[in-house]
């Protein structure tokens, strides 16, 4: 597997990484947990060496799944998670929170469930419009100087939220949504930013959940608990009024002896070198799939077909 720098971090990871939300949250159905912790030794046997998970996943249970797993090879994998909300005691959700001092608690709960003594790549998960960034930065970099993490992240923030953290704390990575059907960090000016600030750039749903694959068309449905359902962009009209991007993903795919998941993916690694997209999968043949794309080459001329 290549591996890849976030950014002018000195934190290398895996060409693409593993998200693991989808193997306890949001896409049901949940296969067996020890099926999901074989599949993410299978990924560390794989070369892949950077696993993503957040607190609000189960919520704990992801980051649990991630540790049990992840635990006997801990020093040869980077572990990121997230922060930034807050919970009843019977678990829900009761809103987002990143005061500095939830921050604080929050980091020794998922240092335990992940089973590790540091976390090394610590995002808040959404902006909190309550807190200034300055101070979620601040409370972060509080806890790098103790040793309890090593890198800051920011997930779905804009570009003046990342210049103002950056300031406080240098940011290793932005995670957001970014694929051939999701296009807006490049819209929003983004991209261009974490180039001239030296962020990485990790895009979640790099195969846009899934309609990439050329597995999903306008007939297909989803398990009545899949976040799929709520989503505007999975309507049936809508995939159908997209199938004509994943035919065409399918006729590169089949020059390139590829599929149109790793075309998408190959598209992505393409466009800048600190960019890792952190492709989920419950299943060892998709994850061995999407693995390939980092051993595909895209000629200037298939990306302007693209």
């Amino acid at each position: 597997m290549q591996k890849r720098k976030l950014g002018k971090s000195n934190l290398e990871v895996s060409a693409l990484g593993l998200g693991c939300m989808g193997m306890s949250f949001s896409y049901p159905p949940f296969p067996d947990k020890q099926e999901m912790i074989s599949l993410i030794r299978a990924a560390v046997d794989r070369g892949v060496t950077f696993f993503d998970t957040a607190e609000v996943y189960g919520p704990f249970t992801n980051e649990e799944l991630v540790g049990e797993a992840l635990a006997p090879v801990r020093e040869q994998v980077v572990i990121a998670t997230k922060f930034g909300f807050r919970f009843g005691p019977d678990g829900k959700q009761l809103g987002q929170d990143s005061r500095p001092e939830h921050i604080k608690q929050v980091v020794e709960g998922s240092l335990k469930r992940l089973k590790t003594d540091v976390i090394d790549l610590f995002y808040q998960h959404r902006v909190d419009i309550n807190v200034p960034i300055e101070d979620v930065a601040g409370a972060v970099r509080d806890l790098i100087q103790e040793g309890k993490v090593k890198h800051f992240g920011l997930s779905e923030a804009g570009v003046k939220t990342i210049r103002r953290a950056h300031a406080v704390q240098p940011v290793t990575a932005l995670q957001s949504e970014y694929s051939l059907w999701f296009r807006r960090p490049e819209e929003a000016e983004v991209v261009p930013t974490l180039a001239e600030l030296g962020i990485g750039f990790v895009p979640f749903s790099p195969l846009g959940r899934g309609f990439l694959t050329g597995k999903i068309d306008d007939k297909t449905t989803f398990d009545g608990g899949d976040f799929r359902n709520v989503v505007p962009r999975f309507t049936s009209e809508n995939r159908k009024a997209n199938q004509a991007l994943v035919e065409q993903l399918n006729r590169l795919a089949q020059r390139k002896r590829a599929t149109p998941a790793q075309i998408a993916l190959a598209w992505l690694l393409a466009q800048q070198p600190w960019i890792v997209p952190i492709p989920g999968t419950k299943q060892l043949s998709r994850l061995e799939e999407n693995i390939g794309a980092v051993n595909i080459t895209l000629t200037p001329d298939d990306l302007r077909e693209i």
